[in-house]
């Protein structure tokens, strides 16, 4: 009676693991067709029937008399598992994959489990429309964060800053971090984005981030990015960071000597070991990027003032490039002006048109002392072409704020004679325009021709002359 019960139990057991497994397999989305060690149909679910339009009526019949085309019992026998297997009967097209069922090292069956082509093609379509959008997303950031200079665009002489340039060269192509020391508007950037462009990051991004631009508390996430709720007002999701998105490019950190000590700590870590961890994270993320840093601040004396991790420093300064001011390399003024004339042309400027300056205002600049350096002389030569009347550029056409610098700076060194700068200039721009009006005359023709020929408005050269008491 005790084994009749077992068997009885067991039975139920056999029945039950059935009824789950077929109920399992009634609710998978995709086609499932199922043969046993002989080749007959042992089960189907719904979603077959839907796809290939075979009904369940096939159960407990041999699969090659209802379905001769079928590749099913091909894996029966060779247990040969098969992918990707294109199938169409009538306006049914579709996809199977097949393999055999293998219990106890025996081949009791094999499984096609198949999904509609339209479905298929539709998933097709999905992925490339999202593989298309992250496409253009690289894109939109490659090319929002391509470099503008390179090497051609720095002009620099035998002896100064051709010198850098050729150490520059030579460094562009590793891993190393630079960096680059000079002040203020020398062309930091020009120079990070120049070794960029010639290295083999060349064509991945170029990513600046001024450090005296950021407020302290910000700067960290800025660089790291942060994790889903990580503060207040955080982004949803989180947001990521420059380094992230500098990934096998290159990251500037213009005026790193403005970044807090606590961060230079954590910026430490991340050329030490390649990793970054997000505001709010645990979980580190692996970078591939190349450090460009500059500062026109002394980093030795910083340190030494403990306002500079020492160890940061040096870590940083394993090639270090330093760029002269554009007052001790005057030599390079003359071709950098005249570059900067080639690129101030107007949109309406006849074509074959050039600017030209005179000797005696190029003189001029080359003798002021650009505490701007090379920003300030762009933004002299731009304010020039728009003041010039014709395509040369004449000593007038500066800016006035310029010129009266430089009186005032000259002033306190020289005076000849008891006279200032100041007044030899008037002296000698009085005794011109004098000149010019005995050549042309007094009348108001020859005022107009002599405002011509000086390169001034009536209305300067009336102004001029009652300042000088011209008569």
């Amino acid at each position: 009676m005790k084994e009749q019960s077992n068997n009885k139990n067991n039975a139920s057991i056999s029945e039950n693991s059935i009824g789950w497994w077929k109920s399992i397999i009634e609710s998978i989305n995709d086609g499932v067709l199922v043969i046993d060690h002989n080749g007959y149909v042992r089960m189907i679910n719904p979603e077959y029937t839907r796809i290939t339009g075979v009904t369940a009526e096939i159960i407990g019949k041999p699969l090659v008399k209802y379905r001769p085309g079928a590749q099913l019992t091909k894996t029966l026998k060779d247990c040969q598992c098969r992918v990707g297997v294109y199938r169409k009967t009538k306006d049914r097209e579709y996809v199977v994959d097949m393999a055999p069922i293998i219990l106890n090292e025996q081949v009791v069956g094999a499984v096609s489990v198949c999904k509609s082509l339209t479905e298929v093609h539709k998933l097709s379509i999905e992925l490339q429309k999202q593989n298309e959008k992250v496409r253009q997303l690289k894109k939109q950031m490659n090319s929002l964060y391509q470099v503008k200079y390179t090497f051609d665009d720095i002009i620099g002489k035998d002896g100064g800053l051709k010198d850098v340039v050729y150490v520059a060269k030579r460094v562009s192509d590793s891993n190393f971090p630079i960096l680059i020391i000079g002040e203020s508007g020398t062309g930091k950037e020009l120079f990070a984005q120049a070794i960029h462009h010639k290295s083999h990051r060349g064509n991945k991004p170029f990513i600046p981030v001024n450090c005296a631009s950021i407020p302290p508390s910000l700067l960290e996430s800025e660089l790291f990015g942060y994790g889903d709720g990580a503060f207040t007002n955080a982004k949803k999701g989180g947001k990521i960071g420059l380094f992230e998105m500098a990934d096998q490019g290159t990251l500037f950190l213009d005026e790193i000597g403005d970044m807090s000590y606590d961060l230079q700590a954590k910026l430490l870590r991340v050329l030490q070991e390649s990793k970054i961890r997000r505001v709010g994270e645990t979980e580190e993320r692996n970078i591939d990027v190349r450090i460009i840093a500059a500062t026109h601040r002394d980093l030795q004396q910083l340190v030494n003032k403990n306002h500079f991790r020492g160890d940061l420093f040096y870590r940083l300064n394993v090639i270090g490039l330093k760029i002269a001011p554009l007052r001790e390399r005057r030599e390079d003024i003359p071709e950098l002006v005249q570059s900067l004339l080639c690129s101030s042309l107007t949109p309406s400027a006849k074509e074959g048109s050039m600017y030209t300056i005179d000797e005696q205002t190029l003189e001029f600049l080359r003798s002021y002392e650009w505490p701007g350096n090379v920003r300030e002389l762009r933004n002299v030569i731009d304010y020039a072409t728009c003041m010039a009347e014709g395509m040369e550029i004449k000593i007038q056409h500066l800016p006035d704020v310029l010129m009266k610098l430089e009186l005032n700076r000259l002033d306190s060194t020289l005076k000849p004679n008891g006279q200032t700068l100041k007044d030899i200039t008037e002296e000698a721009e009085s005794k011109f325009i004098q000149e010019i009006l005995g050549q042309f005359g007094n009348d108001m023709e020859g005022r107009k021709k002599t405002a011509n020929s000086l390169g001034v408005s009536l209305a300067t050269l009336y102004n001029k002359m009652k300042k000088y008491c011209i008569i």
